[in-house]
């Protein structure tokens, strides 16, 4: 029973499209490094010219849209060719942004330091889902764990009437016939009512 629910499990992985997300992350990412870049040289002590953004601390730019390009693309491709959905993936495209960057020391062990360390905190954060965690199921449909939300927090509309009462654009059924009933007891007028308008 267990084997089979894994194995429907594994039946209902959907691919990703590797080459768009890489697209997105490194433009995401690209642009926190022009910014990053543009910082460099406003707190820069001599003047410079807004060129030097791109011509003097472009690689801010570079290594943060390739670490953030490399780590959605291999995610992606890790998960399409394992047909999972798992920390590891997340693992292995941690492991490629971080030895991206390990690149710039231009040594082997600063490589597969710097991509070890990524590739631990990714995993890491992706097997806890997140700082605090989240309780969310997995298994739950994302349409129906939705409805369940609204459902939650909806409220009765007897129970808004009595709150807020009637008036303002909240109305319940046979305001109109209260209404009349009302004036009536308070002022002794009879209220007409309205005729239907002709189509």
């Amino acid at each position: 029973m267990a084997h089979h629910a894994e194995h429907a499990a594994d039946d209902s992985y959907h691919p990703k499209d590797a080459i768009s997300a890489a697209l997105k992350a490194l433009t995401i990412t690209g642009g926190i490094g022009l910014v990053g870049a543009t910082a460099q040289v406003t707190v820069h002590k001599q003047n410079m010219s807004p060129l030097a953004v791109v011509t003097r601390f472009g690689s801010t730019i570079t290594i943060l849209g390739g670490m953030g390009g490399t780590y959605a693309f291999v995610k992606a491709a890790s998960a399409n060719l394992r047909e999972k959905e798992d920390p590891w993936n997340t693992a292995l495209g941690g492991f490629s942004a971080g030895a991206l960057l390990g690149l710039r020391a231009r040594t082997l062990p600063a490589v597969l330091g710097y991509g070890a360390a990524a590739a631990t905190f990714m995993a890491a954060y992706d097997y806890t889902e997140g700082l605090f965690g989240n309780s969310k199921n997995k298994e739950e449909d994302e349409f129906e764990r939705r409805q369940k939300l609204r459902k939650a927090y909806q409220t009765p509309a007897e129970q808004t009437f009595a709150e807020l009462g009637e008036g303002r654009g909240i109305y319940g059924a046979n305001y109109e016939e209260r209404r009349r009933e009302r004036i009536k007891e308070a002022y002794g007028i009879e209220v007409p009512t309205s005729p239907v308008p002709a189509s």
